[in-house]
């Protein structure tokens, strides 16, 4: 069965789109849909045997699909990646930063060595891709870039790295917006919020029982999918979008709304959007069971 995108068909046919940390989670998600709506994706990230894994999956069901590793931290790697990225393919007028990641820890706790990793992943990243890209291609193509941040709104307790990282983010998005509109080029954001992807199992026991009680906390009663980012992540890319830059889309199932004296009641609520083909569910949320 082919990814159930609700665009249509052909959306991205003959563009180029880079999809950094495309081997797992949202990125792997992400860079499958772009595929199915036509795009040539790169996946960018620092484990090769990762994107190969997804380059396979892409190609086995009829995708065009390249990769680039990249450490997206070092200024001098991301140079040389996208010049060999666009030797290759040519122009490339979408890029979404994805490359994340995160550690559990109270500030008190997080080191200086600790943070800065977060924040040279989570934003320095991001920062020099979309400055790379822009004056190697989009400058001259115009197109248009999607951020992936989280839902860092009011706070993020045991994870401030990635909460300032992610609120820096958000300005740069914003700020690149007005730099960069005049040249044809768009900058957004998505926030997810608590969504069943693959990064569940990247923490340890204690945090992993946590996620399964998080849809408590949720007024549609659920965690959220790896298709509805993409879809949002696909809809600030696509031309219906075209009047939409500087902003944010937040994927969180409304959670950063509820407040602590509300008891959230028990529902239905929403029925989850499960466009991707090959989407598998977190051993987080059932090796307790």
């Amino acid at each position: 069965m082919p990814y159930q995108s609700i665009f249509r068909s052909g959306l991205f046919e003959g563009e180029n789109a880079i999809v950094t940390g495309g081997g797992s989670g949202f990125g792997r998600c992400i860079a499958h849909e772009l595929s199915a709506l036509g795009a040539k994706v790169v996946l960018v990230g620092r484990r090769r045997e990762k994107l190969e894994a997804v380059a396979a999956e892409i190609a086995a069901d009829g995708g065009g699909v390249d990769l680039q590793p990249c450490n997206i931290r070092v200024e001098a790697e991301v140079q040389a990646a996208l010049e060999a990225v666009l030797s290759r393919n040519g122009p490339v007028r979408l890029l979404v930063n994805n490359a994340g990641g995160q550690f559990p820890a109270l500030l008190e706790n997080t080191s200086q060595k600790g943070w800065e990793a977060v924040v040279q992943t989570n934003l320095t990243g991001g920062f020099l891709m979309s400055r790379e890209l822009f004056t190697r291609s989009l400058k001259l193509t115009g197109g248009a870039i999607v951020n992936i941040i989280a839902d860092m709104w009011t706070s993020m307790p045991e994870m401030g790295h990635s909460g300032a990282a992610r609120a820096g983010m958000l300005s740069f998005t914003q700020t690149a917006a007005v730099e960069w509109g005049r040249y044809g080029v768009r900058v957004n954001a998505v926030a997810p919020g608590w969504c069943a992807s693959s990064g569940f199992d990247t923490y340890d026991e204690a945090q992993r029982r946590k996620f399964r009680t998080l849809h408590e906390y949720v007024p549609v009663n659920r965690l959220g999918t790896e298709a509805e980012v993409s879809a949002a992540v696909v809809f600030l890319l696509s031309p219906a979008a075209a009047f939409t830059t500087g902003d944010c889309i937040r994927v969180d199932g409304g959670a950063p709304n509820a407040r602590l004296h509300y008891e959230m009641p028990a529902g239905p609520g929403t029925p989850p959007f499960r466009g991707f083909h090959r989407a598998e569910t977190p051993k987080a949320l059932t090796e307790f069971d």
